[in-house]
């Protein structure tokens, strides 16, 4: 074997053989990168040679590709070299026809299997684009954080559906949430949104119950409140007689359901996290599985109802976003990957890439690079199923929200992949951009959504490009956009942003305004240790000339000159942070901290109803009505 060989191998598999960091260093990929990344899309590394010889030899047999994109409801043309070939195809419906040669009939809206042979070729029919929303307005705010200090527990659906009403009623076209996946109920230590069990299933830490809840304190304490509220939840199940709505729900949702509720039991039984499990229990398929099935029903289905009452939950959410006139109501954020020990690689562990994490390069900000401890999707198991799966996904999200942010787009074009091995450099797997895009127009296009897409980092060539041809909106944050050509402090003014795009000052991984104009978060660098006295002082001096010149380009240092000054930008949407309309100088997460620092445990210090009677929150509305939002 010849590291030339292996690196062939890899090239072929769509690891990159080398890559440019932020600060435009060259980095290689070497042969234990290659041999990690290989492993961990389930390619064997012994004879690579013969590998590739085995891909090139089947990649001949076919006449078409694995995948192709055509435009819905348009005349179909397949490749030439399918002149004459017979095939046959199944639509998404069910429905099926039947042909032969390159001419096809226009194919609806979907993801439809076409067989010739022993082949399979997918055909992505998309709409070239997806349109613009009309210019509009929203506010983001922690859900955990909608209930006072007063109020106690943890932020509720059915808060969340009164903010809707409330911010509604002062003209917000949205209102923006952290994701809510479904987390890991037996550890009340794990509530991070972005590091959940399945993103195809919700999370029940939210679901409201009549139960009293004592006064808490202006932090969250998930260890106390989480037990507390999984026990109103129990009170209510054993209180709930037999419902034929439930049962249709679930006989609707089927196996991916139960497979989901059965892993809820089991995690009950053996931990949180599956990899920890018995090693019998780590395969949903064994005997001894579906034996415990039917030893536990009453907690499989316990598992099953929490989820329909999420659901139905989250559907009064989007109602109420209905009935107060919102343009797009729930304004929802998919996480960019998976926890590795969740319910999502238990039930379908082939699907994603083992031994690695999702992660960033190396840059000026952090010198080894970035591990999220998130598995990545194997793009070529995605391919082989027709990217049903991450179709599925989006599909979760979008019964409730109009508005859907997806989280590190760039791994639509590139993701990188840290392995587990200490000492083993990281690497960028190429992805399909051009399938999962299309993904995300069909099932936005079904669900009359705009798709956002966070293009914030070290974006590939040609991916903020794609982005708008496909008619999905990037992200634009007032903070990083700089005019660089004025001198390293200035910043753009509001003309310049672009259209295409939702904007905001900031996001919840950075200071709020008020944080940001004092140095609240250096102040917790310093504190925290990753910031000595020195550096803090001279990040503190550079803060206060990023401050003036902010306050220069927007007019102001007020937070209702920030606001005006997003609201003139030619943004079709714009953001803005319920912390910074009212003032509050604590951001929501510090990254890279998990308890030293309260990440998504701040409450707001105004509870959901009376957001609509607060005055601040009407000064900021009619600002931006007029600035004609």
């Amino acid at each position: 074997m010849s590291d030339a060989d292996l690196a062939s191998l890899a090239e072929y598999m769509g690891i990159l053989p080398w890559y440019l960091d932020s600060t435009g260093t060259r980095h290689d990929t070497g042969p234990e990168t290659a041999r990690a990344l290989l492993r961990a899309m389930g390619e064997t590394t012994e004879r690579p040679d013969r590998r590739l010889g085995q891909l090139y030899a089947a990649q001949a047999t076919r006449y078409l590709p694995q995948w192709l994109v055509v435009e819905a409801d348009a005349p179909t043309h397949l490749p030439e070299r399918a002149a004459g070939l017979q095939w046959s195809l199944d639509l998404e419906d069910g429905s099926r026809r039947s042909g032969r040669g390159p001419e096809m009939e226009p194919l609806p809206l979907g993801i439809h299997r076409l067989r010739y042979g022993g082949n399979v070729c997918w055909i992505l029919s998309v709409p070239a684009r997806l349109p613009w929303p009309e210019r509009g307005w929203g506010v983001t705010l922690p859900l955990y954080g909608l209930r006072t200090a007063e109020q106690g527990g943890i932020g509720s659906y059915s808060d969340l559906a009164t903010a809707l009403a409330s911010l509604g009623r002062h003209g917000a076209d949205f209102v923006g949430v952290n994701p809510i996946h479904a987390g890991f109920p037996t550890d009340p230590e794990a509530f991070s949104p972005y590091s959940p069990s399945s993103r195809r299933r919700l999370s029940t830490q939210h679901i409201h119950t009549d139960a009293p809840v004592p006064a808490g304190d202006a932090l969250i304490d998930y260890a106390e409140a989480s037990p507390r509220h999984l026990e109103a939840l129990e009170q209510a199940w054993a209180a709930s007689g037999p419902d034929p709505d439930f049962d249709a729900w679930r006989a609707a949702e089927g196996e991916p359901l139960e497979r989901f509720a059965l892993h809820q039991a089991l995690a009950e039984v053996h931990g949180p996290y599956w990899p920890d499990w018995p090693p019998i229990c780590r395969t949903p398929d064994a005997p001894e599985i579906v034996a415990f099935a039917e030893a536990h029903r009453d907690r499989v289905d316990f598992h099953a109802w929490l989820q329909y009452r999420a659901e139905r939950q989250l559907a009064e959410v989007r109602r109420a976003g209905e009935e107060a006139g919102m343009r797009h109501g729930l304004y929802l954020d998919l996480a960019v990957g998976t926890n590795p020990g969740g319910a999502e690689t238990w039930a379908d562990p082939t699907l994603f890439a083992q031994g690695v994490s999702l992660g960033a390069p190396p840059d000026a900000f952090s010198a080894d690079g970035q591990t999220w401890g998130l598995a990545p999707l194997n793009p070529h198991e995605l391919a082989r199923r027709g990217f049903r799966p991450l179709a599925e996904i989006l599909r979760a999200q979008l019964r409730y929200a109009k508005l859907l942010r997806i989280d590190h787009i760039l791994g639509f074009d590139r993701a990188f992949w840290q392995p587990a091995e200490d000492g083993v450099p990281g690497g960028y797997v190429r992805m399909p951009k051009e399938a999962l895009l299309a993904v995300a127009r069909i099932e936005a296009a079904r669900a009359g959504a705009t798709i956002i897409g966070e293009d914030l980092g070290n974006i590939p060539d040609g991916l903020q490009e794609d982005l708008s041809a496909s008619g999905i909106l990037g992200c634009r944050v007032a903070v990083f956009e700089r005019d660089w050509d004025a001198g390293d402090r200035a910043f753009r003014r509001a003309g310049e942003f672009a259209e295409a795009a939702l904007t905001s000052f900031a996001t919840h991984d950075l200071p709020t305004l008020a944080g940001w104009r004092v140095a609240r978060d250096i102040d917790w660098r310093e504190r925290l240790g990753s910031l000595d006295a020195e550096q803090a002082a001279a990040a503190r001096e550079g803060r206060a000339l990023e401050v003036a010149a902010l306050d220069a380009t927007v007019g102001g240092a007020g937070v209702d000159s920030m606001h005006a000054f997003l609201g003139a930008t030619p943004s079709r949407l714009v953001a803005v942070q319920i912390e910074d309309i009212l003032g509050l100088e604590e951001q929501p997460n510090l990254p890279g901290t998990i308890h030293d620092h309260p990440n998504w445990r701040r409450r707001l210090p105004v509870d959901a109803k009376s957001l609509g009677d607060d005055e601040r929150v009407a000064r900021t509305a009619a600002i931006l009505k007029d600035a004609g939002r």
